[in-house]
């Protein structure tokens, strides 16, 4: 299917790739050839296989460029990028010593998996057409694409070696049962820091002792006032015109892009036969059938896609797959999805990912877009355009004044080139700036300004500013009044933060001296609550998981537990019911306690064993991390 619901791919941090149901997930692109000479941009060495700080910037690149990546977690992201790249190498080293290898063989059926439409039935397509449909597909090169098949194959083997021989012994059946359907009902009430800090009103006393203790901490930093003259890019979009004529030049310009290839908007259910038997893909499209007539007789297309479909991608929008062209989902599909009316529904149509039912939401032949069409749609941008290039040409005529005399005066400059006066509130290098757009570079230029000069132009959102030093503020110990509103709210948070331990400590108390819990929790300003029962795999939903009140399984109905701190806030609960597990359903469930006992401890084994991995090549001399080296990345001090 398409690439945002069949075979789509992000990158994260990892590098396995898995077919989890129909989306490949491509995730670390390999890495050139390397050298057993550890260079200064080294960071890891496994034996003549070196990992370098230009391997995890463009790792780091590729995530940035597809997820927002918060600076101050460059570190963090750097660090677990640097972990995968050893364990990388560190397999790859391992294997050459045991003589493990991927045969192109296993390659060729695993792209076949991937890309089936790379295979004319046992023949491979032309290099040509293969490489273009990985490019298409998967937006990297063949070299690549193949690396990334043969490292998840490599890995493979190593957990096949790691964890072929594990068993789930009726013990562990047991236990997993009872952690699936043990469960308890609670009654509960969560105390909040934050709740309560409104209520609490320090003396004036209390204010002074706190300030007193704690002076040391409440340092005024350097503070800076600036006057600046702004050219207002806003201002300037607001008084450009843009005439039919530069519109037409730029519709002509780039006519390629306002052709509309023929495509077409469909709907889709996808009965799911991948990895079944003939037996259990003969029952699916039994299922299909009956889903296909309820489709055809007017049922509400949307809500059968949800209830049924098996698309992880499309199910809960309905099983809307959006526009889609021709060459971008496999052939069956697509002859079926061009050749419908509008309007229509499909018989079923078997692909090899499985059945599919098929909705025509509307159709469009192949047109280039008139000039009409699209010429709102040019005007924006154009007009933008043409108002930064002005704002640019400004800015430049402005550093070249500067350049000519920094002695000029920001007033004169202002009367030259129209700027827009204004004067900054006094602010520290780490406080906001939201009058000149808040960006980093702005108050970096505040501080770097000497008195009686004018800094160069700073780019911001509001346009370029050029700023001026007004007053400097040195920095200094605040005095009370100085930080009293900060000083107030520590002190508040302080307060509460203790009142909410001693709440939950007499809300224990008094449930324990015989007060019912509801009653106890009302006298101590509280709002108490009782849960749905819950598994220890469950959880209250934003108070606590199962894993954190594990105590809870192990009392009986009317035990309170002791206060349980979350962070900031603690928990008082009491245990209102018990629900103990069916032994009937043991039979029912076993197939799927099997599966998730060996996957945990399949993947304890394989955690297992990278750890012991590891530990022997540093053991050996084999593998030497140079962490320090990542110190360029925002976070790792």
């Amino acid at each position: 299917m398409n690439g945002s619901s069949k075979t789509g791919y992000r990158i994260i941090l990892g590098a396995v790739i898995g077919l989890i149901a129909l989306s490949m997930l491509l995730y670390l692109v390999p890495q050139g050839p390397t050298t057993a000479e550890v260079s200064t941009d080294s960071v890891a060495q496994v034996g003549n296989l070196t990992v370098t700080v230009a391997e995890v910037r463009k790792q780091l690149n590729e995530i940035e460029q597809r997820n927002q990546v918060p600076k101050q977690l460059e570190g963090f992201y750097a660090q677990q990028i640097l972990k995968q790249l050893v364990f990388q190498k560190e397999i790859e080293y391992e294997a050459k010593r045991l003589g493990i290898r991927v045969s192109p063989d296993e390659i060729a059926d695993r792209i076949r998996q991937f890309l089936p439409t790379a295979f004319n039935g046992d023949t491979p397509v032309g290099m040509d057409q293969y490489a273009a449909q990985v490019q298409s597909r998967f937006q990297m090169t063949v070299p690549v694409f193949e690396e990334l098949i043969r490292q998840e194959l490599l890995e493979e083997k190593f957990r096949k070696l790691v964890t072929d021989g594990i068993s789930a012994s009726p013990g562990d059946l047991q236990e997993e049962f009872l952690h699936r359907n043990e469960k308890v009902k609670l009654d509960y009430a969560l105390i909040k820091p934050e709740e309560l800090e409104a209520k609490i009103a320090p003396e004036e006393s209390e204010i002074k002792s706190f300030y007193e203790k704690n002076k040391g901490k409440y340092q005024v930093p350097e503070r800076r006032v600036v006057r600046y003259g702004l050219v207002d890019v806003n201002q300037i979009r607001q008084s450009v015109q843009i005439s039919d004529d530069e519109l037409k030049v730029q519709y002509q310009q780039n006519i390629q892009q306002y052709q509309v290839p023929s495509r077409v908007h469909v709907q889709h259910i996808l009965l799911m036969t991948v990895g079944k038997t003939d037996a259990e893909v003969e029952e699916i499209r039994k299922k299909a059938e009956d889903i296909l007539k309820l489709a055809k007789k007017g049922g509400n297309f949307e809500d059968l896609a949800k209830k049924n479909s098996e698309d992880p991608g499309t199910k809960d929008k309905g099983g809307d797959l959006g526009w889609i062209v021709q060459g971008q989902t496999v052939a069956e599909f697509e002859k079926a999805a061009f050749s419908l009316p509008k309007g229509s529904i499909s018989d079923l149509v078997k692909t090899q990912y499985g059945f599919h039912i098929i909705k025509v939401l509307d159709k469009e032949t192949a047109h280039t877009k008139t000039f009409e069409e699209v010429k709102d749609s040019i005007r924006a941008p154009l007009m933008l355009s043409k108002a930064d290039k002005l704002a640019s040409d400004t800015a430049d005529q402005l550093s070249a004044a500067i350049r000519k005399s920094s002695k000029t005066s920001l007033d004169d400059l202002a009367k030259q080139f129209h700027l827009t006066v204004g004067e900054t509130r006094a602010v520290s290098s780490t406080d906001p700036l939201l009058e000149l757009g808040n960006s980093q570079d702005i108050k970096d230029a505040i501080f770097r300004l000497r008195p009686g000069e004018l800094g160069a132009p700073v780019r911001t959102d509001r346009g370029y500013v050029v700023l001026a030093l007004k007053e400097v503020q040195s920095a200094h110990q605040g005095s009370l009044e100085e930080v009293r509103d900060k000083v107030i709210t520590e002190l508040k948070q302080q307060k509460a933060t203790e009142l909410v331990r001693t709440k939950a400590e007499d809300l224990v108390k008094r449930v324990k001296a015989g007060e019912k819990f509801d009653a106890a929790a009302k006298a101590l300003g509280l709002g108490p609550k009782t849960s749905e029962a819950i598994a220890r795999n469950g959880s209250i939903t934003g108070v606590a998981s199962g894993r954190q009140l594990n105590a809870a399984f192990q009392m009986k109905a009317g035990d309170i537990g002791a206060p349980l701190n979350l962070g900031a806030n603690w928990l008082v609960y009491r245990v209102a019911e018990k629900e103990e597990p069916n032994p009937a359903d043991f039979d029912k469930q076993k197939k799927e306690l099997t599966e998730q006992v060996l996957q945990s401890k399949r993947g304890l084994a394989f955690d297992a064993f990278k750890t012991a991995l590891e530990a022997r090549l540093k053991q050996e001399g084999k593998l030497k991390l140079m962490p320090e080296r990542l110190r360029g990345f925002t976070d790792i001090g």
